[in-house]
């Protein structure tokens, strides 16, 4: 994080120490590789929690609710995607 000489270091420590904590909530004792292979995730809930470098939400259980309600439309879309292709195969064969 980038931090202004005037902004308080103990606000974007406990920031941090927010983030972490969700992260570990939702992936469940979230390690390296989640970052790695989720990095998608990770930077969908660091939106969730800052705007503009404030905090946006401090409720660790909002966060994870609006993450989980994201999830659940990403995955109704792709099996409403996957469906489509296959009735656009079946037309098209």
């Amino acid at each position: 994080m980038c931090v202004d000489e005037k902004d308080n270091e103990l606000e974007v420590l406990d920031i941090i120490h927010h983030y972490v904590e969700i992260l570990d909530r939702y992936f469940g004792s979230v390690c390296e590789l989640d970052l790695i292979f989720n990095f998608h995730k990770a930077y969908y809930i660091l939106d969730e929690i800052l705007i503009a470098g404030e905090l946006q939400e401090s409720s660790k259980r909002s966060v994870i609710r609006l993450v989980g309600t994201h999830d659940s439309l990403v995955e109704t879309a792709k099996e409403q995607a996957t469906s489509l292709s296959s009735v656009i195969a079946q037309v098209t064969k």
